[in-house]
């Protein structure tokens, strides 16, 4: 018969108390983070691909092209202002004499 050292078993009980509270943040973790869960086979548990999961990344991919157009067509302004703010005096006065010389 194994008999145990008394010494023994509160540290036993804290080597699994520990693995438990460790299990448990990490799962919290991955839940706030947005990571899928998986279950004892690989099955996704959490999030659950539905309906609404689904339009929702629709949404959020329309808006991820709007957003990047619009990011474009800033940064074609701003290469306008820096070209005006760099160009020198004369090229600028240059294109605004030409512009005044197509109105007139």
């Amino acid at each position: 018969m194994i008999t145990t050292n008394p010494d023994f078993v509160p540290m036993i009980v804290t080597i699994c108390l520990t693995g438990m509270a460790a299990w448990v943040i990490t799962t919290w973790l991955r839940v706030k983070n947005g990571y899928p869960l998986q279950g004892g086979w690989g099955q996704s548990v959490y999030p659950r691909a539905n309906d609404e999961t689904i339009e929702r990344v629709k949404l959020l991919s329309q808006e991820n092209a709007q957003l990047k157009a619009e990011l474009g067509s800033i940064k074609d302004r701003l290469a306008n202002v820096e070209r005006i703010v760099t160009d020198g005096a004369h090229g600028l006065e240059r294109e605004i004499e030409q512009l005044r010389g197509r109105t007139n």
